[in-house]
């Protein structure tokens, strides 16, 4: 039966009103991040189809975004990199009447430094950067930054380092002695030799390691603790090294963009993922923890104990959150980084 066109357009109006109704949303985060269960999951709650769009660094998403009409609604930046988007005006403060799970929070990560009372972000997920090896390779300490910063002869040539600036110079920082985002011609001297001399041990500056590690095609990588959980559970010769010089902690959190078109579903979507068994499900799929109460209680088993996840006690001291560098600070590491990416 064909209908009237009154009735056809009549038709027409409240289709084209119910697709709105459910709406789509536009997710810029790092890759292989987001759970596709969980996106699943919200789609079939809300209606609201979720496109994920990846990138491989703080820095990629930054000049991405301020380059302007990325058309994207959320971005998932580094605890370092979020007042960074709030001065570029990039991302806006959040409306919390619109987040009722922001009180699932847990405490430790609400009155972060980055975002005190989480008024700009919410949590996504929080880890390390330490150094994950395959010890079929390589018997000895792995809990030192020395493994790719003064390879051992059974690692040189079979290295790898992620290309994450503030991470690589981080972790060098600490190795020398120095501090986070220092401005110290000396130390920043240091750092810059210390990296130049290691990178002919390397075999490459790369993203995408949980694969080589567990088939040892890297025997070692500066590389983020849940992926070495990852390689892990398909080869259980992968270990992750805390190093003792200092290591590097972080949390990457969802930010509403301040162009942002889908603004209502953005609210959707961060309300949801601070439901804690929706938060655990971040957490099983990328084997990070997350930063909302009450999600243990639905973290897989294998999590609880994880050596990757439970940071051993001795070497919890040595763990820091990189702090938002000076201006000055910045220049000069984004100096040694263009000399050693040569």
């Amino acid at each position: 039966m064909r209908l009237k066109p009154h009735l056809l357009a009549s038709a027409m109006i409240l289709a084209a009103a119910a697709a709105h109704a459910e709406g789509e949303l536009q997710l810029y985060n790092w890759g292989n991040y987001t759970s596709p269960e969980v996106l699943a999951k919200f789609e079939a709650e809300t209606g609201i189809k979720v496109t994920v769009t990846d990138y491989a660094s703080n820095d990629e998403a930054l000049a991405k975004i301020e380059a302007g009409g990325s058309g994207f609604d959320l971005v998932v930046p580094s605890n370092s990199f979020i007042p960074i988007f709030l001065e570029k005006g990039l991302i806006q403060p959040l409306d919390l009447s619109k987040l009722p799970n922001h009180k699932n929070i847990a405490p430790e990560w609400m009155d972060v430094s980055w975002d005190p009372g989480r008024v700009s972000s919410v949590p996504w997920q929080w880890g390390s950067t330490g150094v994950g090896v395959n010890t079929s390779v390589y018997k000895g300490d792995i809990n030192t930054s020395a493994i790719f910063l003064d390879p051992p002869e059974e690692l040189k040539g079979k290295i790898n380092v992620t290309p994450e600036m503030m991470d690589a110079i981080s972790m060098a920082t600490l190795y020398v002695g120095g501090e986070l985002c220092s401005e110290d011609p000396e130390v920043l001297k240091k750092v810059r030799d210390v990296l130049m001399a290691a990178k002919p041990s390397w075999m490459s500056m790369d993203y995408g390691m949980e694969d080589k590690l567990a088939t040892n095609d890297v025997a070692a990588s500066m590389y983020w603790n849940g992926a070495v959980m990852r390689a892990r559970l398909k080869n259980p010769d992968v270990k992750f090294g805390y190093p003792k010089e200092g290591y590097v902690l972080f949390m990457d959190s969802v930010a509403l963009l301040s162009d942002a078109k889908n603004v209502e579903e953005a609210y959707k979507f961060m309300n949801f993922i601070m439901d804690p068994e929706n938060a655990a499900g971040l957490s099983a799929f990328a084997r990070y923890g997350n930063g909302i109460a009450g999600s243990d209680a639905f973290m897989p088993d294998d999590m609880k104990t994880a050596p990757e996840v439970v940071i051993p006690e001795e070497f919890k001291a040595a763990g820091q959150f990189i702090p938002t560098c000076s201006a000055k600070a910045q220049e000069y590491n984004t100096a040694i980084w263009t000399e050693l990416m040569k």
